[in-house]
């Protein structure tokens, strides 16, 4: 089987604020074909070197996509089922993979089911697709029957996804989605949430149609374990990382985020060293990473990080110019329209954008940063060492978060003559008895040091 997310690197995209979509869906008006603006952002997404799409919510919702109204037809504020099948089309042309979110924990109030509960009460056919409705209790919407929710929000009703007929109508959908819109994965909402023989069923309908499907699923806490595995996802989002990434810059403590690559990743006992798991520094629920560091310079030693650990890196749009946004109140900061003739003419961080061009350029075509064992070297507060190994291939990482230059020694895991830095012009440097000093490591940046 075609396993190419070993090999993707993802650009992920909020469509209904990247397109500038209104906040509310008039359910009325004409589809607008927003999306169409992808078109003008082809080219600068595969400068920065990513080959996949991670589109968050495309289909007709109420208001942040998240709160579904119909699985089957794409959100009229973002276009038609068309605009995106050519979409879709034109980014496979690309050779740009194309995945989409799968919300199936909730829906929104306007859900045509959930709708026909409101009108006719009792006497609806589709009571049980809900979770726990009770018409013994009101709701906090004054609905005269109450029903289990997402986090207490009532405007997100929880289906009830052993309901029969509830999946027959998901998997019919998912099954349109593939065969029409010919999509290649799907990233699953509040995967944590979801029935694990929901996930089983999914994948099984999903791979029969395309072996090479991939799903990935939205986990917060837990053992990933729980999630990946031959019959359900292919990977999971990596939030113990995602805090540790930037938490050991802020703290100028990097024995934190050595200690989750080594937990998760390391040689012997790893325990996610099989799994390609889904890498990030921010994305549409979390603060931009330019926010959350205490310094602006440790952007560039964390983006090193992200594209040498093992796993799937993954770049939120917007975040490789390194433009803020938090958290407050709503997520609109968070999920901005943005042009890219002015943000990338603006005052933007082209070194980042530099940055991750060569990053990704350098894990394209180095098999030990895609698919090598993980080894940690050398730990210290403001310096971190660690190898990519395959047979043929090593490859070592040097992060240094300080600000002022440094120096390190660091053991050379396998037999070489020398060291090159292919982050760094070139720059060689002499092994001797299985050690190779660093003279200079620049502040807030970072050496990938080959062993020839």
């Amino acid at each position: 089987m075609n396993t190419w997310y070993k090999e993707a690197t993802f650009y992920h995209i909020y469509p209904l604020g990247f397109c500038g979509a209104p906040k509310y869906n008039d359910f009325k008006s004409n589809p607008v074909e927003s999306l169409e603006k992808v078109y003008d952002w082809v080219q600068h997404i595969k400068y920065l070197g990513a080959n996949s799409i991670y589109f968050g919510p495309i289909f007709e919702s109420t208001s942040h996509g998240y709160d579904t109204s119909d699985y089957n037809i794409v959100d009229r504020r973002l276009g038609n089922n068309d605009t995106f099948i050519q979409l879709v089309k034109t980014l496979h042309d690309n050779n740009i993979r194309v995945v989409i979110d799968g919300v199936f924990n909730h829906v929104g109030r306007d859900f045509w089911a959930f709708k026909d509960v409101l009108l006719n009460g009792q006497k609806s056919s589709y009571c049980s697709w809900f979770k726990n409705l009770n018409f013994n209790q009101r709701s906090p919407l004054n609905d005269p029957f109450s029903y289990d929710t997402w986090n207490g929000y009532y405007n997100l009703v929880k289906l009830d996804l052993c309901n029969p007929e509830v999946k027959k109508y998901l998997f019919e959908a998912v099954t349109m989605w593939i065969k029409d819109f010919h999509i290649d994965g799907l990233r699953l909402d509040c995967a944590d949430c979801l029935d694990f023989n929901f996930i089983t069923e999914l994948s099984s309908i999903c791979k029969k149609i395309k072996p090479d499907f991939w799903l990935m699923g939205e986990i917060i806490h837990g053992d990933y374990n729980r999630w990946v595995n031959t019959n359900m996802l292919d990977s999971v989002t990596n939030y113990e990382c995602y805090k540790g990434l930037y938490s050991s810059h802020n703290d100028k403590n990097y024995f934190e985020i050595a200690y989750s690559f080594n937990r998760q990743f390391g040689e012997n006992s790893g325990i996610y060293r099989n799994i390609y798991l889904y890498n990030f520094v921010d994305n549409h629920d979390v603060n931009r990473i330019a926010s959350t560091l205490n310094h602006s310079d440790y952007i560039y030693p964390l983006h090193v990080l992200l594209f040498t650990m093992p796993g799937i890196p993954s770049i939120y749009y917007g975040s490789e110019w390194g433009i803020k946004g938090t958290k407050n109140n709503t997520d609109d900061d968070l999920r901005p329209e943005l042009d890219l003739i002015s943000i990338s003419s603006g005052n933007c961080n082209k070194k980042l954008i530099k940055l991750i061009h060569e990053l990704a350029e350098i894990r394209k075509d180095s098999n030990a940063l895609k698919q090598g064992q993980y080894m940690q070297i050398k730990v210290m507060n403001e310096q971190f060492a660690y190898a990519r190994i395959t047979k043929e291939q090593c490859i070592i990482i040097i992060v240094n978060l300080s600000e002022k230059s440094s120096s390190m020694e660091v053991d050379i895991p396998v037999k070489g003559s020398n060291v090159i830095d292919i982050l760094n012009n070139k720059e060689t440097f002499k092994i001797e008895n299985n050690k190779c000093f660093i003279p200079n490591l620049d502040p807030c940046w970072a050496r990938i040091l080959e062993v020839k």
